[in-house]
């Protein structure tokens, strides 16, 4: 009898990645396909939403074929998605219009300063739990319907369809028959009320979005169409969807309050389950939709870092440095500190605490002495020093996890996450299945499925690999998050 299986469609910032799940969370088969990032000006970043397209079919062709091949059967797909990065696209041809523009752009900073100076950041903030910052999509979308020829008044007379990667690709794989997104990825739009659970007037009036373009919101786990029996030679239903963090925290089982996860993947974001209360942070941080689930909200706060994998990205593609991003690991292992080295990587400028879009790039602390390893080895402790900035804002708010549940291609490294467990000072946890935020979209798929009855019949599956807890001294903890705050300071100083 052929066992029923989960294709997760894990669609990302530099590649697109399709994971066969069991309900057990076994791993079928796992296909990724990196794709290009596009930068046309400073501070710009683009992708091809053809390649998205492209390449997310792609790979979850084959990792279907692969899974079903060894005797199982695709009976769900569940999605997820790099969040607010943003697309507009034709109704009638399916064709975007122009390149998204990605999460980590900058170029609306100028708009949105004007957006503060107009006195409507308190309004935004209470209805969407969001800042006024270039990272979230309404100022995205907003720029390309001024920008590109024709398309305000196309948008406006119901020909253009506005969503984030999520929704270009249900509407690709269901043959354009559903322009509709989940509650997740819709709360981080800047366009709608997580309070009220709706697309708002009055927000929409501030963005200057029409309403005709926006897709319809339904829970994380819901009815979203089935795929065009084109594509995979038959119809499979489409039945969970939810952005890429919110994916993670429920693959990490976040379902209670207080539970905290944080991925390690482009960026960092830390994550901490509220439950059916949303909290506005006094510290800068965000408060957002973790799921909905049979119409029930559950809030969750968000700090998000702009640059942690991305810096070693960086190292390997931008300077050379290394090869593999495994190599890391034995080049900080190697030395015994980066003999007061540090980099701030706000190549896209700072998030959470500091929200600073203008931020650039810093290493500071350099000396005719300095070698690949230093360089190395602080790119990685600069992700630990800017998820400390994050939980010391959290403990601001009063919320003060003990544990935490990473995951994100990063934390396979030992020596960071040992080090992450050192500086932030709480206990991480390290699960067996790594792939966390495809596996929250199979859950979400599998509830809707039945092949799950709740979430406590998911968090079943859920195992932890290792954990690490924090062995270094509280003296020489102490003077390394003072070099990283006077490096954060100077930066902020050089790029105000």
């Amino acid at each position: 009898m052929s066992q029923n299986l989960i294709l997760a469609i894990d669609q990302g910032t530099t590649s697109s990645r399709a994971i066969v799940f069991s309900p057990a969370g076994d791993i079928f088969s796992v296909v990724q396909e990196e794709f290009p990032q596009i930068y046309p000006a400073e501070g710009w970043v683009e992708h091809d939403p053809e390649m998205i397209w492209e390449t997310t079919l792609a790979v979850a062709l084959e990792a279907m074929e692969t899974a079903e091949a060894k005797g199982g059967t695709v009976v769900a797909i569940g999605i997820t998605n790099q969040r607010e990065t943003t697309i507009v696209w034709d109704r009638t041809s399916g064709k975007p219009i122009a390149n998204a523009i990605v999460w980590q752009d900058r170029r609306t900073a100028d708009v949105c300063r004007q957006l503060k100076a107009d006195g409507v950041a308190d309004t935004v903030r209470d209805k969407t739990g969001l800042l006024l910052d270039p990272y979230f999509s309404a100022t995205k979308a907003a720029w390309l319907l001024d920008h590109v020829e024709g398309a305000r008044r196309r948008a406006e007379a119901g020909k253009l369809a506005f969503g984030t990667v999520d929704a270009f690709l249900l509407w690709r794989l269901t043959g354009g028959k559903e322009h509709a997104t989940d509650a997740t990825n819709a709360s981080r739009t800047s366009l709608y009320n997580i309070r009220t659970n709706a697309w708002d007037d009055e927000l929409l009036r501030i963005f200057n979005v029409p309403r005709s373009c926006l897709p319809e919101v339904r829970d994380c786990a819901a009815d979203f169409g089935v795929t065009d029996k084109n594509l995979f030679g038959r119809e499979i239903p489409i039945l969970g969807i939810a952005g890429d963090q919110q994916a993670a925290a429920i693959g990490q089982c976040c379902f209670s309050p207080g539970e905290t996860k944080s991925t390690y993947g482009t960026g960092c974001f830390v994550l901490v389950q509220t439950g059916a209360e949303m909290i506005l942070s006094q510290n800068r941080l965000l408060s957002t939709i973790a799921y909905r689930l049979d119409g029930k909200t559950t809030y969750a706060v968000e700090g998000s870092i702009f640059v942690a994998g991305a810096a070693v990205q960086w190292l390997r593609d931008g300077l050379g440095l290394i090869k593999h991003a495994a190599d890391t690991e034995g080049l900080a292992r190697g030395i015994s500190g980066t003999q007061g080295v540090y980099l701030v990587p706000a190549f896209t400028g700072l998030g959470a605490p500091h929200w600073a879009p203008g931020a650039r790039g810093a290493i500071f602390g350099m000396m005719r002495s300095t070698r690949k390893a230093e360089l190395v080895r602080a790119a990685l402790e600069s992700v630990a020093y800017q998820t400390a900035d994050l939980f010391a804002a959290l403990a601001q708010d009063d919320i003060s996890p003990t544990t935490v549940k990473v995951d994100g291609g990063m934390v396979m490294n030992d020596w960071m996450v040992q080090f992450l467990a050192d500086i932030v000072g709480v206990d991480v946890q390290r699960p067996k299945v790594m792939e966390t935020t495809a596996l929250g979209a199979a859950a979400l798929a599998g509830l809707q499925a039945g092949l799950y009855g709740s979430l406590d019949d998911f968090a079943k599956v859920w195992q932890e690999d290792a954990r690490f807890s924090a062995t270094m001294a509280p003296d020489e903890k102490e003077k390394l998050l003072q070099g990283w705050r006077h490096a954060v300071k100077c930066t902020l100083a050089y790029s105000s």
